[in-house]
């Protein structure tokens, strides 16, 4: 499953964006975005962001 962004908690820090590995989520209006095709499932964004707004379902 991709990760999953709740766009009410992220705080568009961009910590995401930074740590993924496969280049699959992007900042759109101030808030991460994932790509679910290019989701490698890694979980790398979850630990990464600092207000928890990424979860893997």
């Amino acid at each position: 499953m991709p990760a999953k962004v709740d766009k009410s908690v992220c705080s568009g820090c961009g910590a995401c964006v930074d740590a993924c590995p496969s280049e699959a989520i992007e900042m759109q209006e101030n808030k991460a975005c994932v790509e679910p095709n290019s989701c490698v499932d890694c979980g790398v964004c979850v630990d990464e962001c600092p207000v928890q707004a990424i979860s893997m379902e």
